[in-house]
C-alpha cells in the first residue's frame, strides 16, 4: 500500500477515533440567551478549553474588512470566537468525529473566515459548504446576529439547528442535550436567577462559568487537568445601541483570572458599520 496523499481522509475504528479526538480535544461550553430581552437580543457566555501549553492572543481588533474583534490561536492563526462590525457573532466548540482527516484544516481558521460574512445566515451557509468537504475534525459552529442564528454541527454528520428565543446551551454534544450533565448543570445554575436584563445575565454567567469543581471533582464548570483545561472565558452582550454593547474577557480560567472589560474594542468595531451607513446617506440638497 502506498503513502496516503496529504489531505486525504480515512475512516477510523472506534478506538482510533477516540485516540485522535483525545489528541485534538479542545471542547468548550457556550450559553446564549437569544431574543428574550428587548434591548439585548444576543447575550453569550463561553469558556474555551484547550491544551494549556497552546499559546493564544486575547481579543483584539483584527486588520482588514469587515472589522472584527476576536482572540487568535497563535499556532494555527484562527479564532475560537468573535464579533464583526455587522454585529454577527461566530464561535466554534470542538466535538468528536469518527472520520478524521489525515491532515485536517484548522477549525479556528474556518471560524475566523465566518466572521467575514455579513449575516449569520450567510455564515451558516458557508460553514455547511466547508464542513461538507470533510476537511475538518469535528466542530460545532455557532453563527448568530439580531435577525437569525443557529448551530452548524460538524461532527459525524453536517446539520443545522436554528435558535428559538430563549436560553440555549452548546457543548461538544448537540444544543440543549438533556443527557449532557455539564450542559444541564450550567442550565440549572443560570436559571436559578431571573435573566431579565443584560446586567443580570452577565452577572449570573460570570459566576456560573467561573465555578470550579468541588473536592470530588464534580459540580463545576471549570476544567482543570494537568495539561488541559479552561484557558479563557468570554462574556458578550450585543445590544440595539452600540455604545451599550459589552465584551468581557478572562485571560485564563475565570476562577483565577478576573473578567476584564474590553467593551471599547467591541464598540469600536460595531461603530464601523454605523459610520459607513452615515457616510452612504445622501446629503440633503440646499434649497435654491
Amino acid at each position: 500500500m502506498g503513502l496516503l496523499p496529504l489531505g486525504i481522509w480515512f475512516a477510523a475504528t472506534p478506538s482510533e477515533a477516540a485516540a485522535l479526538n483525545r489528541n485534538r480535544r479542545s471542547m468548550g461550553i457556550l450559553a446564549i440567551q437569544y431574543k428574550s430581552i428587548p434591548d439585548s437580543p444576543i447575550l453569550i457566555a463561553c469558556n474555551r478549553e484547550e491544551n494549556l501549553a497552546r499559546a493564544f492572543q486575547p481579543p483584539r481588533i483584527q486588520s482588514g474588512r469587515p472589522r472584527v474583534v476576536c482572540g487568535i490561536d497563535r499556532k494555527a492563526g484562527g479564532t475560537w470566537g468573535g464579533v464583526n462590525q455587522h454585529g454577527m457573532f461566530a464561535a466554534v466548540v470542538n466535538c468528536p468525529k469518527r472520520t478524521i482527516p489525515y491532515d485536517p484544516r484548522s477549525r479556528g481558521l474556518l471560524c475566523k473566515e465566518l466572521l467575514s460574512c455579513r449575516t449569520a445566515e450567510e455564515a451558516i451557509e458557508r460553514a455547511v459548504r466547508e464542513l461538507e468537504t470533510g476537511c475538518y475534525a469535528g466542530g460545532n459552529f455557532i453563527c448568530v446576529d439580531r435577525t437569525s442564528g443557529g448551530v452548524v454541527y460538524g461532527g459525524n454528520e453536517v446539520d443545522v439547528e436554528y435558535f428559538k428565543p430563549g436560553l440555549h446551551i452548546i457543548s461538544a454534544n448537540r444544543m440543549d442535550d438533556h443527557d449532557d450533565p455539564r450542559q444541564e448543570f450550567v442550565r440549572r445554575l443560570l436559571t436559578l436567577h431571573r435573566l431579565d436584563s443584560a446586567v443580570a445575565f452577565l452577572a449570573v454567567a460570570s459566576q456560573t462559568f467561573s465555578r470550579k469543581p468541588d473536592i470530588s471533582g464534580k459540580r463545576g464548570v471549570i476544567i482543570n487537568e494537568p495539561e488541559f483545561g479552561t484557558v479563557c472565558s468570554m462574556l458578550v452582550s450585543l445590544t440595539e445601541r452600540t455604545q451599550k454593547s459589552i465584551l468581557q474577557f478572562a485571560n485564563g480560567a475565570p476562577n483565577i483570572k478576573p473578567y476584564e472589560d474590553v467593551s471599547a474594542l467591541l464598540r469600536q468595531v460595531l461603530s464601523t458599520d454605523r459610520s459607513s451607513q452615515k457616510k452612504a446617506q445622501p446629503k440633503p440638497e440646499n434649497p435654491s
